[in-house]
């Protein structure tokens, strides 16, 4: 393909914890981790890899990304928009601290495109230069047919960067609990203390339980793998599904939580009521409203606290 752009693939995370939506609504690229901060030319060892180089300084604007949504299916075309960016609104993502990056005009396909096989790779990484001619033909024809006046239209705006919960602002039952998980989330993301992530049996005993009852959760209120559920809290006793409270579907640590809802959703509508899903992976708290078709309605991530995270302590609080 002479002539013509140049192409890259950027990853939209994987399907537990797909950020996809994010991106395109927000009209941006995004890589991480966020290392030390914005990309000088440091290392790429300070940044776990070469991702924040290329995104820095490697993709220029007018070039091509293709938005990756599994190994070989795309869901979006772009046009680079802007030079690098740091952005301190994306520093967590479905989890990720997607902090480098850059504006982007995307065009939403009407269906995902499957190029088929391993053609970005066996592993593709969070982003990398496309040199496959059929995937390049592909962006080229898809730049030059109609509709292209997404080209030039305006970028969407940026959220604004929210802000961190100070300490005072902690709830006091809480503190304890907040300051253990800053402690010990950084060991638990080493390879080399902890081989294998945390189970979500071990992040419900050693995470969820205690905010629960820390947000005023007796024991008898919280049942643990009743009926498969890996939480059920009721508002009183007898534990029947008239008095059930909300669900809580827990994952492993790294997991995903997003991708927890379609079983939280089962679990829910077995019950035969109708009540709020919680989805976590003990660190992440993320809480779909059933009064709104399970819409997410509140987030709270222990390690990285924002204002934000109030409403959901207030959403969790036994009534």
């Amino acid at each position: 393909m002479s002539n013509s752009r140049t192409v890259w693939q950027i990853s939209a995370g994987p399907a537990s914890r797909n950020y996809a939506e994010i991106l395109l609504r927000h009209g941006v690229g995004l890589v991480g981790p966020c290392g030390p901060g914005p990309w000088t030319e440091r290392p790429d060892e300070d940044y776990e890899g070469p991702f924040a180089r290329q995104i820095a300084s490697e993709v220029q604007p007018g070039d091509v990304f293709l938005l990756r949504n599994a190994l070989a299916t795309i869901c979006a075309v772009g046009l680079v928009s802007s030079n690098y960016e740091f952005f301190p609104q994306f520093d967590d993502v479905n989890g990720w601290d997607l902090n480098h990056g850059r504006r982007v005009r995307w065009c939403r396909l009407p269906e995902h495109y499957n190029f088929g096989g391993s053609i970005f790779g066996a592993n593709p990484p969070r982003i990398s230069r496309v040199w496959n001619e059929p995937v390049l033909d592909y962006a080229q024809r898809f730049l030059n047919s109609p509709p292209t006046n997404w080209q030039t239209a305006p970028l969407p705006p940026l959220p604004p960067e929210e802000r961190q919960l100070s300490d005072l602002e902690i709830p006091a039952g809480l503190q304890d609990l907040i300051a253990q998980v800053r402690d010990l989330h950084p060991v638990m993301w080493d390879r080399r203390q902890f081989p294998e992530h945390p189970a979500e049996d071990e992040v419900i005993a050693n995470f969820t339980v205690p905010l629960l009852r820390a947000l005023g959760w007796h024991p008898e209120h919280i049942a643990i793998k009743m009926q498969y559920k890996d939480v059920t809290l009721f508002r009183a006793l007898p534990r029947i599904p008239e008095n059930c409270h909300l669900v809580i579907e827990a994952k492993r640590l790294g997991a995903g939580v997003e991708g927890a809802l379609a079983q939280g959703i089962k679990y829910v509508h077995a019950l035969g009521v109708s009540r709020d899903i919680v989805v976590t992976d003990g660190i992440r708290y993320r809480l779909y409203d059933c009064d709104r078709n399970f819409a997410p309605a509140a987030y709270a991530n222990l390690a990285n606290l924002k204002a934000s995270a109030l409403n959901m302590f207030a959403r969790l609080k036994r009534p």
